[in-house]
């Protein structure tokens, strides 16, 4: 249970500070040492998070927009895997001119004690804080011993993915190295270092609905023929995603069953730009086999996640919709063979294993 609180004062936290995109291993493992010091210490755990991300800001100050970083996980997937984790309270802070320009020392005075009565504090090994980044781990230590909260610091988190330059060492868990497998391509490595599938979710969104219309001239048999190439539409809601391109994915939140697919994720070049979705960033999910259940207009409203488990090719730009509708019927063949080795490779493993 939390400690007696002074009156008018919020309730004590065990805190730790960071931007959490992705929340992968290495945030996992903070956010467990996190929970189990506030659990000894009997206060709640917070996590202390920042929208936009501060250097989204700075490069927009800047105004070089190729400064920002590609974005892993949307502010809704970022705090559902936080509260995945266990973590008792999450505060968002708007991180604007004002807070940007926070001596260190204000910052711990005004967001740290006054606004969430710090108790402990763990930060990253790398971790620095304050206008012009000043504040770092031996001025939070110091300050700690003199405003009587505790100060700790966790060392990075190591695994081994075999990506490009690791040479088989252990590399450092990081944001950015989930961002560089994730716009290579590599989804095996990012579910490695995330710990899970990488996944999108959100409300399913209505579109152009062109999808429903491709395909119906196709044979019965081939993918989409005769029903169209129905999608789940979600919004990503940054204009630079760390991934993009046509994916094999798994959608889970339609049925009680995950269902199997193909998703682009992206731009939609081959469209209008001016088209509904006005050049936003959609992950535009086609079901292999629409639950019969849902209806035709059964998916709208609907909070799904789609993992992207394979990508097959970056987005491409076709010439015409006959040239589209081909393209999207070769991209569900290829995921379906992807599922159909995955499979087998799957159950020889468990034989083997036997």
């Amino acid at each position: 249970m939390p400690a007696p609180e002074e009156p008018g004062r919020p309730v004590g936290t065990a805190v730790t500070i960071g931007n959490f995109d992705g929340v992968h291993r290495g945030h996992q493992a903070m956010l467990a040492l996190l929970r189990s010091e506030a659990e000894q210490r009997g206060v709640r755990s917070c996590v202390l998070t920042f929208e936009p991300h501060p250097r989204d800001f700075f490069a927009a100050q800047a105004r070089k927009p190729e400064l920002a970083p590609a974005r892993i996980s949307t502010l809704r997937d970022k705090l559902a895997d936080l509260q995945r984790a266990g973590i008792d309270q999450v505060v968002v802070l708007p991180f604007d001119a004002r807070l940007s320009s926070l001596s260190p020392q204000a910052f711990i005075d005004e967001v740290l004690l006054r606004g969430l009565n710090t108790r402990y504090l763990l930060v990253g090994d790398d971790f620095r804080f304050g206008a012009r980044r000043a504040g770092d781990y031996a001025l939070l230590d110091a300050a700690g011993q003199a405003q009587g909260f505790d100060v700790a610091r966790m060392n990075s988190y190591e695994v081994h993915v075999p990506g490009p330059g690791s040479g088989g060492a252990g590399q450092r868990v990081s944001s950015s190295l989930v961002r560089a497998a994730l716009s290579e391509g590599r989804m095996d490595d990012a579910a490695k270092l995330l710990g899970r599938p990488y996944h999108i979710s959100g409300h399913v969104l209505h579109g152009r609905k062109l999808g429903r219309e491709l395909g119906k001239n196709l044979g019965p048999s081939a993918p989409g023929g005769g029903q169209g190439f129905r999608t789940l539409n979600l919004r990503f809601a940054h204009w630079k995603p760390a991934a993009s391109g046509i994916f094999v994915v798994r959608v889970h939140g339609l049925v009680e069953h995950p269902l199997q697919g193909v998703a682009n994720l992206g731009v939609r070049p081959s469209l209008d730009p001016n088209d509904v979705n006005g050049g936003r960033v959609l992950l535009e999910t086609h079901v292999f086999d629409w639950p019969a259940e849902l209806g035709p207009e059964g998916g709208y409203g609907k909070i799904i996640r789609v993992e992207l488990l394979h990508k097959l090719h970056d987005e491409l730009k076709y010439d015409g919709l006959d040239a589209l509708q081909a393209g999207i019927a070769r991209d569900c063949e290829d995921a379906r063979a992807w599922f159909a080795t995955h499979a087998q490779t799957r159950r020889q493993t468990t034989r083997d294993r036997i």
